[in-house]
């Protein structure tokens, strides 16, 4: 393995996913973007680390609705609202449009609409109320698992599903096509290690429930467009987030 390669790949994939400082890579190239995105569950985690961060001391001077609100507030600034952005532009795309080219052209537009309104305001009410309902700790640990899990979910989905629309039209290229099977497999060993710090009923219905997002987002994209763009992947990201923070912090027993 090319560790300096190795390490290049990490640092295009946190210039791609957050607006954190990263040192400045000597040369790029658009490939890399695709294979950078076995590192996008470890991004993820480092991004909800932060948010962890932020959550565990605000919590000591703003408890409750204040801290939660904060904590959400900052991961988003960390991430610049990219998976947000690919939420928004899907909702609009897949509500407003008639036809598959039609909802592609949606997508494409920079301005949000009632769809895409809606489910910014639904993703974010969600994220913000979960937080909060164990102790602080349970809550920190469920921000790094569902940031990480949900980056690996999107990768899979870019490994499994042809792009949609046409590649010299998009919004940011390289197209997120290409991703091989073995960069997915590597992405979800990464994403999904943190679970077993979870109790196993809350692990269990965490993978439950983030199969279930990304099964459904994915066969909608598919049905809908006919394959996926970057902001179906935005999407996948976010449902998959709220997933994994529902059953992460969920109040279930196996006995």
């Amino acid at each position: 393995m090319n560790l300096l390669l190795q390490g290049r790949l990490l640092v295009t994939a946190l210039q791609f996913l957050t607006r954190l400082p990263t040192p400045r890579l000597s040369r790029f190239e658009p490939d890399w973007i695709n294979r950078s995105a076995r590192y996008f569950p470890l991004v993820g985690q480092l991004v909800g680390l932060l948010a962890a961060g932020v959550w565990l001391v605000a919590g000591r001077v703003w408890p409750g609705l204040p801290a939660a609100v904060l904590t959400v507030a900052v991961s988003v600034l960390i991430t610049g609202g990219f998976h947000e952005d690919g939420l928004a532009d899907t909702a609009d795309g897949f509500g407003g449009g008639a036809d598959p080219a039609r909802r592609l052209v949606i997508m494409k537009d920079s301005r949000v609409g009632s769809f895409g309104a809606l489910a910014l305001g639904l993703i974010l009410l969600l994220r913000v109320s979960l937080l909060g309902r164990l102790s602080p700790w349970v809550v920190a640990l469920a921000l790094v698992v569902s940031n990480g899990g949900a980056r690996a979910a999107a990768v899979l989905a870019m490994a499994t599903l042809p792009y949609a629309g046409d590649p010299d039209a998009a919004k940011v290229k390289p197209t997120p096509q290409g991703v091989r099977w073995r960069e997915a497999v590597f992405a979800l060993l990464i994403g999904g290690w943190p679970l077993v710090g979870l109790k196993p009923e809350n692990a269990i219905l965490s993978l439950v429930l983030i199969t279930a997002s990304t099964l459904a987002l994915a066969g909608l994209a598919r049905r809908l467009i006919h394959g996926v763009t970057g902001d179906v992947l935005g999407a996948v990201e976010q449902l998959g987030e709220v997933a994994l923070l529902m059953g992460a912090t969920a109040a279930v027993s196996l006995s």
